[in-house]
């Protein structure tokens, strides 16, 4: 059973169909396996948030899409459907693949997509599931994650070695929903990892130490400025979402309004929605966050609009918490 957890409710993660009822309408997050999208793709998206939601679309810490401002998600998930974006109903809000941007393994991240979306137990799994696939995001705090042959289990390698990754993560997947009670986390199951280590046998004695390396913003790997785009930005072009709210993009892409500098004042900084889309919030941290654009940081920073910290990225990070009467600095 999980060790002092216990909850009386499902997890609230929006899905694309399963909208979550925020102060400014319906917000739908879509899930990209890998953080690849085609340009037909992406081309979906954009204009359904233009046509159907606010008219922007955001990129979340775990390279994710959301619109917001939607009346319901019935058209929405039409559209995604159509597009090869909601490939199950059943297990959408599952499907939280995070894939190392700048390495070839989008053919593993779809073979373990479809692997979890085709077992019945996974549906239930929470909406907080996460798989890593890739060294530069194995510090991200996956329950599972791949590097090469070794797996992870809560962000750790505990000397598991794997011949068929995608079966090792399906099964150990299997394990966790069994035991998981009301935990959506692996870390948060009492002797969790132990048991799950127990099933495949720990068979390395030399350990890696998990990591996150951050992809630079330039001219094919730009960041995206408080990690919202805008509907008209990037027509017609394939790419792939990072876990730092940056998209790798073809080389000669027109990226005007983007990122590119690693310099750049805008690099680093992050915020949730804040006000007026968010009825917790405290502030508009997003005006806050350009106001306060240009004083030095040798970190990123995260400004959160109440106490619950949303959309926080991984790692060593100054916080800015609004408290109703200002910011808490929490570094």
């Amino acid at each position: 059973m999980p060790s002092g957890i216990y909850r009386d409710h499902a997890d609230a993660c929006p899905g694309a169909v399963e909208l979550h009822q925020a102060a400014d309408g319906g917000l739908a997050r879509i899930r990209v396996p890998g953080g690849t999208l085609s340009a037909a793709q992406w081309d979906v998206v954009r204009t359904a948030a233009g046509e159907l939601g606010n008219g922007s679309v955001e990129l979340t810490s775990r390279a994710n899409l959301q619109i917001r401002g939607l009346a319901d998600g019935v058209e929405l998930g039409a559209r995604l459907r159509a597009a090869g974006l909601l490939p199950s109903l059943t297990h959408e809000r599952i499907r939280n693949v995070i894939a190392a941007p700048l390495e070839d393994n989008q053919a593993l991240v779809d073979a373990l997509d479809a692997a979890l979306c085709a077992d019945p137990l996974l549906a239930g799994l929470p909406g907080r599931f996460l798989v890593t696939v890739g060294a530069s995001v194995s510090g991200l705090g996956g329950d599972f994650g791949l590097v090469g042959d070794v797996l992870l289990l809560a962000g750790t390698d505990v000397g598991v070695r794997v011949q068929d990754p995608v079966d090792a993560v399906v099964t150990a997947a299997r394990l966790f929903q069994r035991m998981r009670g009301t935990a959506w986390r692996l870390s948060e199951v009492d002797d969790g990892v132990r048991k799950i280590t127990a099933h495949f046998g720990a068979s390395a004695t030399e350990r890696i130490t998990p990591g996150v390396t951050p992809v630079a913003p330039s001219a094919v790997t730009p960041g995206v400025p408080l990690g919202r785009l805008d509907a008209t930005q990037l027509p017609g072009v394939a790419l792939r979402l990072t876990p730092w709210r940056s998209v790798v993009v073809p080389a000669g892409t027109d990226v005007s309004g983007l990122i590119t500098d690693p310099a750049s004042p805008w690099h680093g900084v992050s915020a949730c929605t804040g006000r007026p889309g968010c009825a917790k919030s405290l502030s508009d941290v997003r005006a806050d966050a350009r106001a306060w654009l240009g004083t030095p940081h040798s970190r990123p920073v995260h400004w959160s609009g109440c106490a619950r910290r949303c959309g926080r990225p991984a790692g060593d990070v100054i916080e800015f918490v609004a408290t109703g009467d200002g910011y808490e600095e929490i570094r």
